[in-house]
């Protein structure tokens, strides 16, 4: 469904990536994994029309969308959850949820119903302002959101950066059903356990550059790449 082939971008006269290359196919769960400053964000931002890339291509369903404006991009199926999670401080749950609903592209049709399903507290909260939740409330309701444009592939930079333990297994859970929805999954984050309970292959990135590559199995049998690539 994604491929991303020979990548180069970057800010300014600072060059972050050096010839990414990766893809998602349908229904898959694959994680973007390295240590800060790698070039991940860099990669989504590329990915998503954030960043012009300077080289190389980004392949939706073998359509050329390179440089494309990010609502071209999520025209092709493709639903972001940012960093920071970017929320509308001043429109309520409910408010947020339907602003970028869109009629169903996706595997699975995707309904303030369902999402309510999903994330039972968005419903008991669903009256109340964006800046009104807690870290946790904000990153469900910008999974919400996205899942509101009914993509074919979920992107997630940083799913449960500085959320509580409790909260973060909750988002788990919740990226596991998911996935059994049929939506693909790209996720970025540091908990490479948790990672690996429900994807299928691992991307570790080194100084703008596809460093590893593997399944979740190849990853649990070679403790060598997490001690060289992602352990501080």
């Amino acid at each position: 469904m994604l491929a991303i082939e020979a990548l180069e971008s970057g800010y300014g006269d600072s060059r972050v990536l050096f010839g990414m290359e990766f893809s998602v196919a349908a229904g898959e769960a694959v994680t973007l994994l390295g240590r800060n400053g790698m070039g991940k964000t860099t990669t989504v931002k590329s990915l998503f029309g954030l960043l012009k890339p300077r080289g190389g291509r980004i392949l939706i369903d073998g359509d050329d969308v390179t440089g494309c404006p990010p609502h071209v991009i999520a025209k092709h199926g493709l639903g972001l959850v940012p960093e920071g999670r970017q929320i509308f401080p001043t429109l309520s749950v409910e408010e947020n949820l339907v602003a970028t609903h869109r009629a169903g592209t996706g595997p699975a049709e995707w309904t303030l119903t369902k999402i309510y399903r999903l994330f039972p507290r968005l419903q008991e909260r669903r009256r109340n302002m964006g800046n009104q939740l807690s870290g946790g409330e904000q990153q469900m309701l910008a999974i919400g959101r996205a899942l509101m444009t009914n993509p074919r592939l979920v992107v997630l930079d940083e799913a449960t950066e500085g959320l509580a333990p409790l909260i973060r297994e909750e988002i788990w859970t919740c990226l596991a059903a998911i996935k059994d929805a049929g939506a693909a999954i790209l996720v970025i984050d540091k908990n490479v356990d948790a990672l690996a309970r429900f994807a299928d292959r691992h991307v570790v990135i080194e100084k703008g550059r596809v460093a590893w590559t593997g399944t979740t199995n190849e990853l649990r049998s070679t403790p060598g790449i997490k001690d060289r690539f992602l352990h501080v």
